[in-house]
């Protein structure tokens, strides 16, 4: 018997019990759009936090306040302390101290009533320094950023985002309108392009004027800043940068790493660590999934082990006319592969479907590759053949005088 007619008997087969395969293949249908959904998932959210960290700005690293202590012991969590200031950042901007570093932006925010047009808005305001569109890489929609001569200046202008702009002035122009801050008047000089929302909140929700007018009007000229934004120079440097940070601000401080009093994260390090998380969540999923696969298996090799017992008088029939074991095996294992093959191709089919439906209702984007389908494809078949090979091997070794004698 040729391999094609192996495949035809296999198909007619098949087609004979229609019920029975379809509830079979089921099982593999179901398995094989479930990891396939599940692994789509989680590399889309990987995928997604990687952007929006990376969305924060070009080669970034974060230099954060350590942790304050309270009266009676009580520790404040990261960042409840004011350890930076703007002789850090100065620090930080020395070439010859951190010569990996490209720009160095240092930041104070503060919640603030915003009135204009009005209308009324609460948002963050930013006192920063004019390296802060390059460091945090943003542009303008309209309009420009403060110069080094408005910061030295303290000049009332103001550059917002493009969520307050909406809230405050809707479909209108800001550039060149009246703006209070905190009830301090300000001359709206920009928009900023929208950038969207990350882990550090809505990113177009903002007012960002120079740090030495923040700290006139918010501050009562304070130097503590509540982070420091740094830019490495290129992607190689991001590391060096980060040591030379890290060493700079040590020797600043006069501590060890061990009683540092502030934190250097990098954009690299963010990433892993979300990653991670999701990875392992992905693997998780994956796990329960793949036990409807594991399912689809049992029942692929439950249909093959019935139909040796229906079909014995079949095998007897056709090994007394010459057919051997190798024959009878082939025949098989032929038929439990092209059910998990179908059971595949229909999963995979499904998957898909889900892959461009789900987001519009999860709001989470699910990625699938290629390679993630022909993986699922090979999965299945291989499910199929490992799940016949009892059941053939079985009809296999029927001896023909018992199979034509049984009933």
């Amino acid at each position: 018997m040729t391999w094609l007619e192996t495949v035809r008997t296999a198909y007619d087969a098949i087609l004979t019990r229609r019920m029975r395969s379809t509830l079979t293949t089921l099982g593999i249908l179901i398995g094989i759009a479930a990891v396939m959904l599940t692994v789509g998932l989680g590399q889309g959210a990987q995928a997604r936090v990687a952007s929006q960290i990376n969305a924060l700005g070009s080669n970034l690293l974060i230099v954060s306040p350590g942790s304050a202590t309270a009266v009676g012991g009580v520790r404040g969590g990261r960042g409840s302390a004011t350890t930076l200031t703007t002789a850090d950042a100065a620090v930080l901007a020395d070439r010859q101290v951190v010569p990996d570093v490209a720009a160095v932006a240092p930041v104070t925010t503060a919640s603030q009533n915003v009135v204009a047009n009005g209308q009324n808005w609460t948002t963050t305001v930013i006192g920063t320094t004019p390296q802060w569109p390059s460091v945090r890489a943003r542009t303008e929609a309209a309009g420009r950023f403060f110069t080094p001569s408005e910061m030295s200046s303290g000049a009332p202008v103001a550059v917002i985002g493009s969520t307050t702009a909406q809230q405050l002035f809707g479909l209108r122009s800001p550039v060149g309108q009246a703006l209070s801050v905190g009830g301090v008047p300000f001359t709206v000089i920009g928009e900023l392009n929208t950038a969207g929302s990350t882990v550090g909140g809505d990113q177009d929700d903002q007012v960002v004027i120079p740090a030495t007018t923040f700290a006139d009007d918010f501050s009562a000229g304070g130097t503590s800043v509540s982070s420091i934004y740094l830019e490495a120079r290129d992607q190689q440097d991001l590391s060096a940068a980060y040591q030379e940070a890290t060493n700079a601000m040590l020797t600043s401080h006069a501590v060890t790493a061990a009683t540092a009093d502030f934190q250097v994260n990098s954009q690299e390090s963010l990433v892993q660590t979300a990653t991670s998380t999701a990875r392992t969540l992905t693997v998780l999923l994956a796990g329960i999934a793949a036990i409807s696969l594991l399912v689809g298996g049992i029942g692929v090799m439950n249909i093959m082990l019935v139909s040796v017992t229906e079909r014995v008088r079949e095998i007897g029939l056709r090994k007394a006319l010459g057919a051997t074991p190798a024959v009878i095996l082939r025949q098989f294992l032929t038929e439990a592969s092209l059910l998990g093959l179908v059971g595949g191709v229909l999963g995979v089919a499904l998957g898909l479907v889900g892959a461009m439906v789900l987001p519009q209702f999860l709001g989470q984007p699910v990625s699938v590759s290629a390679a993630a389908a022909l993986g699922a494809l090979a999965v299945s078949l291989v499910i199929g053949i490992v799940a016949g090979v009892y059941p053939a091997n079985r009809a296999a070794r029927l001896a023909p005088i018992d199979a034509l004698r049984s009933e």
